[in-house]
């Protein structure tokens, strides 16, 4: 695959003018719950075994978790609740990080790569969201699915990828998540991400609930390939820690549950202001 877009190349106007203002999408990216299914959410990107080579061979996330979630969150938030100049320098950045990792057979600007990275960011955050507010009507759905687009269009993705509809999406996903093959390199990764024993303390402390909530968020077939054990003991925990945050979260001040969206934007803020 050829990388044919150029890191100088100007993002497209009408690219920004799709991005603009989205509405629905709001109240469910805004929630820290969300950062919960984030491990989840790169099992699944790496699954596609195109990503999990770029990822396994161009990251250093393994050495450095925080700075790939500050890159991650950093995209996901400027994209949803950005200006139009903001998203066009983040969505100009993202393309020139991308277009040196590539290899045979596989390239971070590759579209068909790129859906699936923005599918999985869609099927993890609406999960998490609807488990701890209660399901969306089909109207509200099917126009938070129309604005989590935004997510696969500003990674060049063409409008006409991204699945037209709910129902279109989830015959898309069960295919890919019925046929794709974990690859050495995912496993890997999925090691990294699970079992960091480089990572900061605070992080290392985590990582067994990061590992249990993980393990039920992915879908059987991905968890097994993984080797992500399911017993009755960690179903039992699994359930007792999403009632017990399903019963607290939702009461938690807004302060606190968009906190994070708060803090990455201003940081983005900062670091862009300081290359001005």
């Amino acid at each position: 695959m050829s990388n044919e877009n150029s890191s100088n190349e100007v993002v497209d106007s009408k690219m920004l003018d799709a991005l603009d203002k989205p509405q629905q999408i709001h109240q469910v990216v805004q929630e820290a719950i969300l950062l919960a299914g984030g491990a989840a959410a790169i099992l699944l990107q790496v699954a596609e075994p195109g990503v999990a080579q770029g990822v396994d061979e161009h990251s250093n996330f393994a050495y450095r978790p925080l700075d790939r979630l500050r890159t991650t969150m950093t995209y996901v938030y400027c994209m949803v609740f950005g200006t139009r100049e903001e998203k066009e320098v983040v969505i100009e950045m993202v393309h020139r990080a991308h277009a040196t990792v590539n290899g045979p057979g596989y390239s971070a600007n590759d579209p068909r790569l790129q859906l699936w990275v923005a599918a999985t960011l869609y099927a993890v955050g609406m999960d998490l969201y609807q488990q701890m507010f209660g399901k969306f009507d089909n109207t509200t759905s099917e126009a938070i699915y129309r604005e989590y687009s935004v997510l696969a269009l500003s990674l060049r993705v063409p409008p006409g990828m991204w699945p037209v509809d709910r129902k279109a999406f989830w015959e898309y996903w069960n295919y890919q998540v019925a046929t794709m093959e974990i690859t050495d390199h995912a496993k890997h990764v999925a090691k990294d991400l699970l079992h960091n024993k480089r990572a900061p303390i605070q992080i290392r402390m985590v990582l067994p609930l990061v590992r249990l909530t993980t393990t039920y968020i992915l879908p059987e077939r991905i968890r097994e390939a993984y080797g992500l054990r399911s017993t009755k003991l960690r179903r039992g925990a699994y359930r007792v820690t999403m009632g017990l945050t399903k019963a607290t979260y939702p009461s938690l001040p807004r302060a606190i549950r968009t906190y994070p969206m708060k803090y990455y934007l201003k940081d983005m803020r900062q670091r862009l202001k300081g290359k001005t």
